[in-house]
């Protein structure tokens, strides 16, 4: 008896493992108190080191890229707009949740850390408002500037520390301006800093109608051992909400080709 390898599936996994050691060691995450960072050129397009993506929280055990992130159609975004249009409340808040969400991210060096290279720093709408009107002001000057840019004090409170249900991130930008660095082995870090597209894979057609798939037949997955974690609790909460969403058809395959095969 000889057990049949499948070559694809190890591929697959293999390069899940991949992309997951790219992003732990590429992405910047800051540990709770005051930082010092600079945002720095993004080598990749020098007009704008703002890096808009867009991914779906609300699928499965971790975050997937949309493709609306580069112009591309995404399949649980045309569901999630078909979800809205029905005129029933709860596949509009359904809908709504299955969109994906933006992330912003910035090239950046850490004070302290420069030998590390470029790593990515993520952050939401409201701190991606504050940059751009720094951005904005001219009595700020290009704040990225090699030469002449600032430095920026990054202050993160852990949600223990906030007292309420999420962190929260300030910035204060530093009144002096000063270079990025004047140690040659720091600069050339700074020139093969990596590209966002090689730690945040951008997903085929077919891989979002999978996971969308997947998501509405949660069933068809292995079961999870039952923990108390807050991601496993968000996933029930999401199959939750669709079973019910779903629940003026016989079954969520049959709510699926309803509303998307139309």
């Amino acid at each position: 008896y000889i057990m049949a390898i499948n070559l694809d599936a190890i591929k697959s996994r293999l390069n899940s493992l991949k992309n997951a050691n790219n992003r732990t060691s590429n992405i910047w995450k800051p540990e709770p108190g005051e930082h010092q960072i600079r945002i720095v050129p993004y080598v990749h397009n020098r007009d704008n080191p703002f890096l808009e993506l867009y991914l779906h929280y609300n699928l499965g055990k971790r975050s997937i890229l949309s493709p609306v992130s580069f112009g591309r159609p995404d399949p649980i975004v045309d569901f999630a707009e078909k979800l809205k249009q029905t005129g029933d409340k709860s596949d509009w808040v359904m809908g709504r949740k299955l969109e994906p969400k933006m992330r912003v991210y910035v090239p950046v060096i850490i004070r302290g850390q420069e030998n590390e290279g470029v790593k990515f720093w993520g952050f939401g709408k409201q701190l991606y408002q504050e940059l751009l009107g720094f951005f904005a002001d001219p009595d700020y000057g290009d704040i990225t500037d090699p030469m002449n840019g600032r430095d920026i004090t990054v202050e993160f409170k852990a949600k223990e520390q906030t007292g309420k249900d999420y962190p929260e991130t300030s910035i204060r930008i530093k009144p002096n301006t000063s270079p990025i660095t004047t140690d040659k082995s720091v600069l050339e870090k700074l020139s093969s800093q990596p590209n966002i597209n090689d730690i945040f894979k951008e997903p085929s057609y077919d891989d979002m109608m999978k996971a969308l798939q997947d998501w509405l037949n949660p069933s068809d997955e292995p079961a999870a051992t039952e923990t108390k974690s807050d991601t496993q609790k968000q996933n029930k909460n999401s199959i939750e909400s669709s079973s019910t969403a779903a629940s003026s058809v016989d079954d969520i395959g049959a709510a699926f080709d309803q509303l998307f095969n139309k």
